[in-house]
């Protein structure tokens, strides 16, 4: 505690009066202090803070309220920044302090992400489509095609999605295009034509065991159209054309031949009796007249079959 100073009187000679004592106020009064070195300072003197206005204390709150205003200002920014809604098809990969956060991808619903340490990656987990630009394939006979073909798949993981791969959709689309190039050029032209549906299974297949470790699933794959040079065109038009040429001169042979054997039978059995030649006279004659013919032309008198059958039958 420091010591309480008080003021000497001094009592004047007998004869003279008596001076008054003036005795400072406590504001002014230096007192000595102590210092770790035992040595003492006269003490400064306490401010004295009467002498100031309301003014000066209304411009002390100026800046805790301005503060208070801004704080109510950017509280709710910042809480929907820290607030991220995930749709029912999408998952949210977060990585925090450079890590992914454990429990998988979250989702769907309301995830909170923290700013400054929290970083997110939205993937669509919805079934994607990509066209595989045309390949020029060579095959297994030696003819060059342009295939065309279409890859549908969806991502089945969401944190190798994003883990393993950086672009889903061009790693997919590369991979299909090496796959479609290897699976065809071990095929003929003819295989590839006619075997179109074993094709695309053995590359659904091939796809999907390759995009597995990416979190990808391969649903379908396409052939959309298989393109021949112009020249391999005109030369398979002019083979087809020939084939049926010979399908159909095979075809009017053995209408051909049917109609001689037909006609064979027939003869035999005419050539057995001579009432058969005689009706098929009458029925060819039966025939001509019907056409409305003006002139009919007979090369053999009609009496004389006709009396010989009669005859006969009398006999």
């Amino acid at each position: 505690m420091q010591p309480e100073i008080q003021p000497q009187q001094q009592h004047p000679p007998p004869g003279v009066p008596m001076q008054p004592l003036h005795v400072p106020p406590p504001s002014s009064i230096e007192m000595p202090m102590e210092n770790p070195d035992n040595s003492t300072r006269p003490l400064q003197p306490l401010p004295d803070d009467s002498g100031r206005s309301m003014e000066e204390y209304d411009m002390g709150w100026c800046p805790v309220v301005v503060s208070f205003i801004i704080a109510l200002i950017f509280f709710p920014i910042a809480v929907c920044s820290c607030i991220k809604i995930v749709q029912e098809y999408e998952r949210v990969v977060i990585f925090r302090l450079g890590k992914i956060l454990g429990g998988g991808a979250k989702g769907p619903g309301v995830t909170i992400v923290w700013p400054c340490i929290d970083e997110y990656k939205t993937v669509d987990m919805r079934t994607k489509a990509i066209n595989v630009p045309p390949q020029a394939i060579l095959t297994k006979d030696s003819v060059s095609v342009m295939v065309d073909a279409v890859v549908y798949y969806r991502v089945n993981n969401a944190v190798l999605s994003v883990a393993k791969v950086e672009d889903v959709d061009q790693s997919t689309s590369l991979l299909a295009q090496t796959a479609i190039r290897d699976a065809l050029g071990v095929k003929t032209l003819a295989e590839i034509l006619a075997g179109r549906d074993e094709t695309v299974a053995r590359l659904r297949v091939q796809l999907d065991d390759a995009t597995d470790r990416w979190g990808i699933k391969v649903e379908r794959v396409e052939v959309k159209d298989v393109r021949l040079p112009p020249q391999l065109q005109r030369a398979m038009a002019a083979e087809a054309e020939a084939a049926r040429e010979a399908r159909a001169k095979v075809i009017i042979a053995e209408g051909e031949m049917n109609a001689a054997r037909a006609l064979k039978q027939a003869s035999d059995v005419l050539a057995d009796s001579a009432e058969s030649i005689q009706l098929r006279y009458l029925q060819t004659m039966n025939q001509v007249a019907g056409e409305k013919n003006s002139t009919i032309i007979f090369p053999l008198p009609m009496d004389i079959g006709l009396m010989d059958m009669v005859a006969k039958k009398k006999a």
